[in-house]
């Protein structure tokens, strides 16, 4: 690309205040192609961020950040705020190892505001902030940016409640494309759009200002000294103003593209004493042709062609177990009429757009409304139906009460279909989803199990649908293993799979883990260490009798999963052991207590030791503490 004129010339919004305000269209246009050149080599998230553009500048523009506070809901639509705020030179290196995050972090920089990633937030944080900022008697203005989507999360409406109530000076800008990931469904995007584009404000607006206009030689002047006397008759023509009735200044729909209109309006509402909620209506993927006609193709996106639009080929690769999920699901939903999907806002990333299309009846996308939709899948429950929530395993931790409550306290069949288990990638920390484990192993009535590959994926979604009680069912991101499909099969409930035998040690893998753990045994194996390899297959209920056989009869045991290790599936091993007095050495092998970067996920599982070569290595070392690790490894050198 050209060299960049302005951004070059941009190292802070100070700077961006510099550059004279007919200019702006220029530097919007810039970054537009700063974003798109950039992501085209590394991915990211592209379609929020250039809808975004002139929002992002206008705020800047208008605000004094860091002393003004802007926090972002999620944080898809944030990297022109990234760019503006000091990161243009490091933005090539986003979401890379050792880079810069895809979404908002305090620590990366001080006008990050609040971190976040997972939806609805902006709202309460920016409510919280302009309560401290009132007790500390300090005048800085607070923002939240939160799209449409996000006023389907009950944690946006709880704070839209509440700073209503408080009537504390604080700008909500509402940024309305029409869509999360998935396009918006439900009341509240029925309302949005009403107001957008059928209402009678908008047709009679429009009307006005073509007469206005039609008048000789001093048509223009009136309209100018008319809009704001049509503007401030909107509530009077708009039926039911939901958000004035919750206690806020209403202003808008605005083009959120228009750059004079968006700092002409912030410039009218920043100083209002009460608080504000500003409707900004803008377009997924602004200024990208491909990703304005593919908004939901263009949300997350690796590697592509700027020119063609065409994303650059993966070598091939065994079906995903999103896929697989997928379509079980739609052949067992052929054979059970009870069978009901559940996602939230997550059709396409949880494999259910298949079930969607052919089972329209049976599917249901609650919006980004994971609570709801737990206990919405509970409802389902108590009237006889088998209700599937498909849920990404970090998101399911914003419903923790109502699996509990809701589900389990109550042995509902609800069964939890955890996609994006263990390490994830370039989303890093916020998207981890490394405490499914431990959290819901603590959930009473809970069957809680991991396959090891797709095909048992398969044979644990039926075993789920067909038990009688709560179950969750956690599986990795990305290709399994390339394995043939069989027929479904129940398996048995807390039954472990013994792979392979060996006297000197034990290893119980979980998961993902198992097949890097059956090749850390063969390496060990040629060096005169013979471990058994054990497929757990479940954490909840352990195979108690196996496990404990096991530990009395091995010289050790060694626990390996894609989790966080303090009260995970190693955990409870070693609290089972401890439970019946058995004395034997254990090593769990998982993800530290610490909060894991983003990266790839083979970088970051050669880091914390989770590939073949980082259990081996650790299986070697631990056993050289024992004598038969040590005897083991004395006999392969004496031959």
């Amino acid at each position: 690309m050209p060299p960049l004129a302005y951004l070059n010339r941009i190292d802070s919004p100070a700077d961006l205040k510099k550059i004279p305000r007919e200019e702006l269209p220029a530097v919007a246009a810039e970054l537009r192609e700063y974003m798109i050149s950039t992501v085209a080599k590394v991915g990211g998230h592209l379609a929020s961020s250039l809808g975004a553009v002139e929002l992002t500048l206008a705020l800047h523009y208008t605000f004094d950040a860091p002393r003004d506070k802007i926090v972002w809901d999620v944080g898809h639509q944030a990297y022109g705020h990234k760019i503006l705020t000091g990161r243009r030179d490091r933005f090539p290196t986003l979401r890379q190892y050792g880079g810069i995050s895809g979404f908002p972090v305090r620590d990366e920089s001080p006008y990050d505001a609040f971190n976040v990633a997972h939806a609805c937030t902006s709202i309460s944080a920016a409510l919280g902030m302009a309560v401290a900022r009132d007790l500390k008697g300090e005048d800085n203005y607070v923002v939240a940016v939160i799209g449409d989507a996000g006023l389907t999360g009950g944690i946006g409406l709880e704070g839209l409640n509440q700073a209503g109530h408080l009537k504390r000076k604080l700008l909500i800008i509402l940024n309305d494309n029409e869509m999360s990931i998935s396009p918006n469904v439900g009341a509240i995007a029925g309302y949005l759009n009403r107001i957008v584009h059928g209402q009678a404000y908008m047709r009679v607006k429009e009307e006005v200002e073509l007469l206005i206009r039609s008048v000789p030689r001093v048509g223009g002047r009136l309209l100018h000294l008319a809009r704001d006397l049509v503007d401030a008759a909107k509530t009077m023509i708009l039926p039911g103003l939901v958000f004035e009735e919750l206690g806020y200044k209403y202003v808008g729909p605005i083009n959120g593209h228009h750059l004079d209109t968006l700092l002409d309006t912030l410039a009218k509402v920043k100083d209002s004493d009460s608080p504000v909620l500003l409707h900004v209506v803008t377009q997924k993927g602004k200024g990208y042709p491909h990703a304005e006609q593919l908004p939901m193709k263009y949300h997350g996106v690796t590697a592509f062609d700027v020119a063609t639009g065409v994303f650059k080929k993966a070598p091939s690769a065994p079906p995903s177990y999103t896929g697989v999920f997928g379509q079980a699901m739609c052949e067992l939903a052929v054979a059970d009429s009870r069978l009901v999907a559940i996602t939230a806002a997550m059709t396409e990333g949880t494999g259910l757009d298949e079930f969607a299309r052919r089972f329209p009846g049976r599917f249901y996308d609650v919006g980004i409304a994971e609570q709801h939709a737990v206990t919405f899948a509970a409802g389902l429950a108590c009237e006889g139906y088998r209700p599937v929530a498909a849920i990404y395993s970090t998101f399911l931790q914003r419903a923790y009460d109502q699996v509990i409550h809701d589900v389990c306290l109550m042995r509902l069949p609800v069964v939890f279909a955890l996609d994006r288990g263990g390490i994830v990638g370039a989303d890093g920390p916020t998207h981890h989803g490394l405490y499914d484990l431990a959290y819901l192993a603590a959930a009473p009535n809970l069957t809680l199990m991991a396959p090891k590959d797709e095909n048992e994926l398969r044979h644990m979604l039926y075993t789920a649908v067909e038990h009688g009680g709560p179950v969750a069912l956690r599986y990795p991101r990305g290709s399994g293993l390339g394995v043939e499909l069989e027929p479904f099969r129940k398996l048995e409930i807390g039954r472990a799979e013994i792979l392979r035998e060996g006297a000197d040690g034990a290893v119980l893998a979980l998961g993902s883990m198992v097949q890097p753990s059956l090749e850390a045994a063969e390496r060990l194996a040629r060096e005169g260490l013979a471990l058994t390899v054990i497929n757990a297959r479940f954490v909840k209920p352990l195979d108690e009798e196996l496990i404990a056989c096991l530990a009395a009869e091995k010289p050790f045991l060694v626990t390996v999963e894609e989790g966080t290790l303090a009260g995970g599936f190693g955990a409870l091993v070693a609290a089972l052991a401890q439970d019946r007095h058995i004395p034997v050495s254990i090593l769990r092998l998982g993800v530290p207590d610490r909060i894991i970067p983003h990266g790839p996920p083979a970088l970051l599982h050669a880091k914390y030791g989770l590939d073949s070569d980082g259990i081996t290595e650790s299986i070697r070392a631990f056993a050289l503490e024992s004598g038969p690790g040590r005897a083991a490894q004395q006999a392969h050198q004496a031959r």
